[in-house]
């Protein structure tokens, strides 16, 4: 098994693509809006994702947490609202908040696991701080981390009642970032002491099943290279520090905040740790030097990964539509 989740370019795949998926066995797949078209299509992919790679428990992820990070949307999928929503009803009613936090994420996995996707890469755990970069922005559950661990722990909650799994990121925190690493490295030079506040919420849900690093280069934890390339990050600070012996993947080798080729990304983040990697833009080039470069995956990434996708174990037959209705009276009394 190849340690790489692919993305891929359209509506089905090309018989090019379906020719490298056969022979290279990625560990899972992640779709975009470019995937998704109406709910019998993308049915029809997943089972055919699941057919080619002969595993029931494949993992095929979405991004899909509400807001402006929604793959899927009207007109056949509802919308759902941001984190910074939970946030806001927790001021004033943190048990309401919670609740609504739990049946919000159970109404996405209901959505998602009829739809044939078993993964969704949510919730954030990121805690921004003034003057930080946008890109969390109103994504994040709020700037207290306690509070977002507490609505990041109901809404993994939530999401393995519906039968779908849970990615915590993007670990050891986004919330400092002064840039975009989709579009060049953040360098946070907060002390040690300072990053307690973003590693918190991360120590509170280590049990969480997949998580998902951050290119960040944090100069206290490692001052020559980013978290997602960084030995010392992920074995200190991840693994001992947080106490995460979940899958963990790297964030996009697509993202311009990694320097090098494809082939050089990919063998480095498994290099300093990392079980799997995500590859989202789909060119097919670069899908194909990473599949001749990327080792085999790691025992460990193996027993990982089927104890991630063992987690969901929930399957709740409530009707989306109710949850939505409840946490929308929830979310009405912010």
């Amino acid at each position: 098994m190849l340690p790489i989740i692919f993305a891929f370019s359209g509506l089905e795949l090309t018989a090019d693509e379906r020719a490298l998926f056969k022979a290279s066995d990625p560990a899972g797949y992640i779709l975009f809006k470019r995937n998704v078209d109406t709910p019998e299509q993308v049915r029809a992919l997943t089972g055919s994702l699941r057919d080619l790679s002969g595993r029931d428990d494949l993992p095929i992820l979405i991004d899909q947490e509400g807001g402006r990070v929604a793959r899927l949307g009207p007109p056949h999928w509802p919308t759902f609202p941001t984190g910074e929503a939970f946030g806001r009803l927790y001021d004033t009613a943190p048990l309401s908040a919670l609740e609504a936090a739990r049946v919000n994420a159970l109404a996405l996995a209901l959505m998602l696991r009829d739809l044939g996707i078993s993964v969704d890469c949510l919730p954030l755990l990121d805690v921004p701080v003034p003057g930080a970069h946008d890109v969390i922005g109103d994504r994040a559950y709020g700037t207290d981390p306690m509070r977002v661990a507490a609505l990041g722990d109901m809404t993994l909650r939530g999401l393995r009642e519906g039968g779908v799994v849970g990615v915590v990121k993007h670990v050891p925190g986004h919330g400092r970032a002064s840039a975009d690493s989709h579009l060049e490295l953040p360098v946070v030079t907060a002390t040690r002491e300072e990053l307690e506040t973003d590693i918190a919420p991360f120590r509170k849900l280590s049990a969480a099943p997949m998580a998902m690093t951050a290119h960040v280069k944090y100069t206290a934890l490692d001052p020559d290279r980013c978290a997602s390339l960084s030995p010392q990050v992920i074995g200190e600070t991840i693994r001992r520090d947080i106490g995460f012996d979940g899958l963990l993947m790297a964030d996009d080798l697509s993202m311009r905040a990694l320097g090098g080729s494809f082939a050089e990304r990919a063998r480095g983040v498994i290099a300093a740790g990392c079980d799997v990697a995500l590859h989202c833009s789909g060119d097919f080039g670069e899908m194909a030097e990473i599949a001749d470069a990327a080792p085999p995956m790691t025992a460990a990434g193996a027993d990982r990964l089927v104890r991630a996708m063992a987690w969901a174990d929930g399957r709740s037959a409530a009707d989306v539509g109710d949850l939505a209705a409840k946490r929308d009276a929830l979310l009405a009394l912010a």
